[in-house]
């Protein structure tokens, strides 16, 4: 997955004002009990990065 589209779904799910917000402050134990902006800084796979988001959001499989 690119990362604009990781992006671009972030933004669809959480809204353009909240998404980069909630990847900064959120901290997810799937990713090492780290947020979404750490784990892509230390060059985590984005489909990783976004399946812990899925399941941190409770997103329906189909959203994934």
């Amino acid at each position: 997955m690119r990362l604009t589209d990781f992006w671009q779904r972030m933004e669809h799910h959480l809204g353009p004002a909240y998404a980069d917000s909630w990847a900064r402050d959120y901290v997810i134990d799937a990713l090492g009990e780290r947020t979404v902006h750490q784990a892509l800084e230390a060059g985590e796979d984005t489909k990783v990065v976004w399946l812990a988001v899925c399941d941190a959001l409770r997103l329906a499989p189909s959203e994934r």
